[in-house]
């Protein structure tokens, strides 16, 4: 295997490993949070709404683009780190 190859398949390894995180966070939240937990949330209120209903209504679209955010920065540090970066 070459030099190129196993940095190529690190950089994979690394890839998928966030996005493998991310979308666990991501699924946490707007499953967890917003079908497995919305009773215990609800007991909760956020500008007159339960936090159940709002995690499932809003909270998992805004983790969501935060996340998206988050790639994009863990995916800038990651091209730097294996000299991709344009």
């Amino acid at each position: 295997m070459s030099e190129k190859q196993k940095k190529a398949t690190a950089y994979w390894k690394e890839n998928v490993r966030y996005l493998f995180i991310l979308l666990s966070i991501w699924f946490a939240v707007s499953f967890g949070a917003g079908i497995l937990f919305k009773d215990a949330l609800n007991t909760i209120k956020i500008g007159g709404f339960k936090l159940g209903f709002w995690f499932a209504q809003q909270g998992s679209i805004y983790v969501f683009v935060i996340l998206i955010f988050v790639y994009v920065r863990l995916m800038n540090k990651l091209d730097k780190k294996y000299g991709y970066n344009e």
